[in-house]
């Protein structure tokens, strides 16, 4: 397939140039899947429907003359959502309820190398655009497939939020302290990790199709992506063994490794060797402590973090985020830094400079006073960046239909008149 190159300041290649993906998504983990996609040069045509297109174009925040809001969205408005998610992307408009629709999308399917999609289990089939239909156009196709809760469902009829499947999937269980309630994860930690899965098996298919010349179906589900990190840390044996799951802020089995509360703030210490707690308790001016069985090993630790944690914690209350860090790494090496807020590390310039924080842009505006996820993926001898403002909806109807599928103005201009495109 030939692709063309995104637009940029720089003349290195990137490392997906010269693929092309159909982008089917909605709301966030299939979008941030073909975000990094598109970050790393693949062109992504999103595949938008024609009232209002992506949900997430519609979500509050808004961007536009009257600056952020959450007021209803006014003419000229950005959810800030798409401003992140849609870079770099280019959007097209299509209903794939039509027969025509269904026609045009299989002649894109024939010139691409991807298709993406999340869409509620059984869509893509009622709309005759599934991975049979696609495969039967162009066997070369890798056509991923980001589902909530496994295909065909593991809980049918129950619509797959990124807090559902937190709760579904036990990470709430081990998330906050022994004596109190279960909590989310402060991130929609289930919409961002299937897409990095689905990124891997998609890279993955892509790689083979070059040894054997045909595409596949890639397909991950939000509820096994996170079920399968939940078993990373053997919480079953930790059971077994009576040790608590849920232990807020420290991880109990490798104490003394947690947050600690400090007289301005908090900063969280990783000492898990023998060599660290020695160099620790010596900080804190009880080298003896070493010698107490609760504490001379890793094992009595483990068994003991409560006791261990709260003597480290009477010290840490006594001094500043900035002496404990320089008592335990500077002059110890023992691993200790301060806690950050959002804040700080959005606005930290090495951050920032590496591309990992980006600013957003406004299509028409320019750049904004908010910031966006970058693309913490370096290469020697490539660029991959997210370096171009979000498409209005339908903005690139005309590159792609006439450009790209060689339509005549006429005829696209009868299709929008009928409501196709």
């Amino acid at each position: 397939m030939s692709a063309s190159r995104p637009s940029g300041t720089s003349s290195r290649p990137r490392p997906l140039e010269g693929i092309r993906i159909l982008d089917l998504t909605v709301a966030l983990s299939g979008p941030y899947c073909s975000l990094l996609l598109a970050g790393m040069g693949a062109e992504v045509i999103k595949v938008e429907g024609l009232k209002g297109g992506d949900l997430a174009r519609s979500n509050p925040p808004f961007y536009g003359l009257r600056g952020f809001h959450f007021d209803a969205m006014g003419e000229g408005d950005v959810a800030v959502s798409t401003l992140l998610r849609a870079r770099n992307k280019k959007s097209i408009t299509l209903d794939l309820k039509s027969e025509c629709g269904r026609h045009l999308f299989m002649r894109l399917a024939k010139l691409s190398d991807v298709v993406i999609e999340n869409m509620s289990e059984g869509t893509v089939k009622r709309l005759g655009v599934g991975y049979d239909d696609v495969k039967a156009a162009n066997p070369r196709i890798v056509y991923a497939s980001i589902s909530g809760l496994g295909e065909p469902s593991l809980f049918p009829g129950l619509k797959a939020m990124d807090i559902i499947v937190q709760a579904l999937s036990g990470v709430m269980d081990v998330t906050g302290t022994a004596e109190g309630p279960p909590m989310r994860f402060g991130l929609p930690i289930a919409d961002l990790i299937a897409p990095l899965y689905a990124l891997s098996g998609i890279l993955a298919a892509l790689i083979q199709r070059g040894r054997t010349g045909l595409g596949q179906h890639v397909k991950v589900s939000m509820l096994e992506c996170m079920a399968s990190l939940l078993a990373v840390e053997h919480f079953d044996v930790l059971r077994r063994a009576a040790v608590p799951t849920r232990t807020g802020n420290h991880l109990n089995r490798l104490t003394p490794f947690g947050l600690f509360a400090t007289r301005d703030g908090f900063v969280a210490i990783a000492a898990a060797s023998d060599e660290w707690v020695r160099s620790l308790f010596q900080a804190m001016g009880r080298p003896d402590l070493m010698q107490d069985p609760r504490f001379n090993g890793r094992g009595p630790r483990a068994a003991n973090a409560n006791a261990i944690n709260a003597i480290i914690e009477d010290w840490t209350r006594s001094l500043t985020s900035e002496q404990v860090t320089t008592e335990l790494l500077a002059k110890r090496g023992v691993p200790c830094a301060r806690m950050r807020s959002v804040d700080e590390v959005l606005d930290d310039p090495a951050l920032r400079a590496t591309g990992a924080i980006q600013a957003l842009v406004h299509p028409r505006f320019g750049q904004i006073d908010a910031v966006g996820a970058g693309l913490p993926i370096s290469f020697s001898a490539a660029d991959a960046k997210l370096d171009q403002p979000p498409p209005d909806l339908g903005s690139s109807n005309r590159e792609i239909y006439s450009g790209l599928l060689g339509m005549a103005d006429s005829e696209l201009d009868d299709l929008r008149a009928k409501g196709v495109v």
